[in-house]
């Protein structure tokens, strides 16, 4: 696994990288509060038969943390995402997104679909349908942003890891959940608080009305616990030609976590099928 730095945009990205340049290409965006490591253990199962670059977007891992939270909306991610990929000769690929990373990568999508061969949602949403809810999901994310501010990463953490989303990840082994744990707790107050504020749900556009235009092939995956993101890519496998859903039996939110295997495994046949 190689890492690297990029200056992107007047800002450094941090990427991991791993495979040969003559293999099909994956690249990989992960959620709030995670970083590229997140990834390796797909990216280990996946190791040999694909090139594969794992992003940490901007205020998460090794990634530059703006003090301003203009510099996380995501128009500004899409366009440095656009630089990075350039920068490092990725011309086509597969897109691979989680949660927030997904409401980037289907962002991106389509804003720049010539780059993109395939695209893989891991408990995604095109952001939400009316202001009114936009509006309640900012004020909620604010609040938020400066509890994390005010209180500090651990404390932010030990709050993040028992809401109902990820409850289904305590069946994890001790050793799974520490190492989400770190993961987490290595973040900075200042790249969370800002990325709640720049691009959580409510401060994004709504893709709603625009998904509809996508016609590369897509692939929904989602967890039978997580019953919100199931319905909501249900919805949204309706309005998009080329698109599957699949769900994950005694899973949550996070897949990719839960059960890395089995991921890399739904994952690994959908960019084969696509015969890139």
């Amino acid at each position: 696994m190689i890492e690297q730095n990029v200056m992107i945009r007047g800002q450094q990205i941090h990427v991991k990288m791993t495979g040969d340049a003559s293999l099909p290409i994956i690249v990989f965006l992960h959620g709030f509060t995670g970083s590229s490591s997140t990834w390796i253990e797909v990216m280990d199962r996946l190791k040999g038969r694909f090139k594969m670059v794992a992003v940490d977007l901007t205020g998460h891992g090794k990634t530059a943390a703006p003090s301003e939270p203009s510099r996380y909306t995501m128009e500004e991610q899409v366009k440095d995402l656009e630089e990075l990929f350039s920068t490092l000769n990725l011309k086509t690929f597969s897109l691979v997104g989680y949660s927030m990373g997904g409401r980037i990568a289907l962002a991106y999508t389509e804003t720049y679909p010539e780059h993109v061969q395939t695209l893989i949602l891991e408990s995604a949403s095109p952001g939400l349908k009316t202001e009114q809810e936009r509006q309640a999901r900012r004020e909620a994310d604010l609040r938020l942003a400066h509890r994390i501010t005010e209180q500090g990463i651990q404390q932010f953490v030990s709050f993040w890891e028992n809401i109902p989303l990820f409850e289904s990840q305590k069946q994890m082994s001790t050793e799974r959940q520490q190492k989400v744990g770190t993961e987490r707790l290595a973040q900075r107050e200042v790249g969370l608080s800002n990325s709640l504020i720049g691009i959580g749900t409510g401060s994004q556009p709504s893709l709603w009305d625009s998904i509809r235009t996508i016609r590369v092939p897509v692939l929904f995956v989602t967890g039978e616990i997580d019953k919100k993101f199931v319905n909501i890519a249900r919805e949204m496998n309706a309005l998009i030609p080329k698109a599957i859903h699949k769900t994950v039996k005694n899973a949550g939110h996070a897949i990719h976590v839960e059960k890395p295997t089995l991921f890399a495994t739904m994952v690994g046949e959908h960019v084969k099928k696509q015969k890139i």
